[in-house]
């Protein structure tokens, strides 16, 4: 059974019409990661994304069309078919250009979309089946999307990621939006809304849409992938749901739901998922570092996109008795530790952002505990790191607040509390990380409605 908080935030998004153009949110699902799944899993998926306010999957799949992707497709939109009248929950696709050594052909993308574009549980922007991908901006990859679009009875809605061109890199007439994967900072600083400014300045002129990205985490140390960098991440999962209501896009992308090799996973951690090749294992730095607590914040930050975006939607609010704390950190200091992690993505084959400087790992990270509170009425919340004194924070607003404390040479277990009585503890902070290995990855937990 959903959470308190969650199944009362399900309760009011129940009573809203269904949103077909905007206003919706979804969770970047890899395809590549779920082979082990059946339909029951799928379904399990779908019913926890959906208690907590998302709106559907977007299904990253990788050429070719066949085996393992094929069936896990199938599965995904039988089990959400299954929940359509309970849920409402939906899917389409983000074609991956990038993850299958060869890019997508114009004909195995009008055969998937001439079978699931109809579906009823396919999401569709005013009667069109909408689709995205994951780059796949050379100009044959582009011009294969006038075929396709003219293959596909009615039409089809155009959000593609081509971030690496960049706003301007292509006609807008080519699309109906644009999907950004520029959500993390580049070096030490927070992250901004600058570039989303940029994209909806391109966009919206033309009256196109944009689809904004939202991520609370990345890290991986997969070499075989020339895969090994962290990105800021911090307090990342309050100011880029913050941002949401600066930038006001007509959909919000949440990367990503299950992508373990990148921490930047929301969902439940399911071992067969985790990448576990020669060179490119990520088991030692996702093994025991759950992120589904980050859900438990959900309810509130969506409602809040919704209500800025459009006053017919209700306001946020905390319900009584849904008090909570989410928090979250690494485990040790980023200086402590042998890595071959670079801070930003300097040296990778894969940079899609063209250029980034090298930092120290030091200079991106901060060694803190962050957390969330979220409280019904005005209250205190306290952060507690091994023996040392507690910090309190006093005079916290009804609502969402967001609360930091660094490690500053203190170790031991963390332990957080909220006023209306919740509290738990996360694992030990320690001077130096197990094996002597840094791992750059969140630990996240909750106390309180989670």
């Amino acid at each position: 059974m959903a959470p308190l908080f969650a199944r009362l935030a399900a309760c009011v998004l129940g009573l809203l019409p269904a949103l077909t153009t905007a206003q919706s949110v979804f969770a970047h699902v890899i395809v590549g990661n779920t082979g082990a799944y059946d339909i029951d899993q799928w379904k399990s998926d779908i019913e926890l994304a959906a208690s907590y306010g998302i709106d559907g999957f977007v299904l990253n799949i990788a050429p070719p069309f066949s085996g393992s992707t094929a069936t896990q497709m199938s599965y995904a939109f039988q089990a959400a078919n299954d929940l359509t009248s309970e849920l409402g929950f939906k899917m389409f696709f983000s074609f991956d250009y990038l993850g299958g050594g060869s890019p997508w052909s114009e004909s195995d993308v009008i055969t998937i979309l001439k079978a699931y574009g109809p579906n009823g549980a396919h999401f569709q922007v005013n009667g069109k089946p909408m689709v995205s991908t994951f780059e796949g901006p050379s100009n044959s990859d582009i011009n294969d999307w006038t075929t396709i679009r003219n293959s596909i009875p009615g039409g089809i809605y155009f959000v593609p990621d081509w971030t690496s061109l960049g706003p301007g890199g292509f006609s807008t007439s080519l699309v109906d939006g644009a999907f950004s994967w520029n959500m993390w900072p580049d070096g030490p600083q927070n992250i901004s809304t600058g570039a989303d400014e940029a994209w909806e300045n391109f966009l919206k002129p033309a009256g196109k849409s944009y689809m904004m990205g939202v991520s609370p985490w990345f890290y991986t140390d997969l070499p075989a992938y020339n895969k090994a960098w962290v990105w800021r991440g911090d307090d990342m999962w309050y100011r880029r749901w913050e941002e949401t209501l600066n930038v006001l896009p007509e959909f919000v992308e949440i990367v990503t739901w299950n992508d373990f090799g990148e921490s930047h996973y929301i969902g439940p951690i399911y071992a067969s998922g985790i990448p576990s090749a020669s060179n490119a294992d990520a088991r030692p730095y996702v093994d025991g570092f759950p992120h589904q607590a980050w859900l438990a914040t959900l309810p509130y930050q969506i409602a809040a996109y919704k209500h800025a975006y459009s006053s017919s939607h209700p306001a946020p609010s905390v319900p009584s008795g849904g008090d909570k704390i989410v928090f979250w950190y690494r485990t040790a200091p980023a200086g402590a530790g042998s890595t071959q992690a670079t801070g930003n993505n300097c040296k990778s084959s894969i940079n899609i952002y063209g250029y980034q400087s090298c930092y120290p790992v030091t200079e991106i990270l901060e060694d803190a505990v962050f957390a969330i509170v979220l409280l019904s009425n005005p209250g205190t919340a306290t952060i507690q790191i091994g023996s040392n004194a507690a910090t309190t924070f006093q005079g916290l607003k009804s609502g969402i607040n967001l609360i930091s404390i660094p490690f500053s040479g203190r170790y031991g277990q963390v332990t957080v509390s909220v006023s209306s009585g919740a509290k738990a503890t996360g694992p030990a902070i320690v001077t130096s990380p197990s094996g002597g290995v840094a791992n750059f990855n969140a630990w996240v937990g909750c106390a309180g409605s989670c």
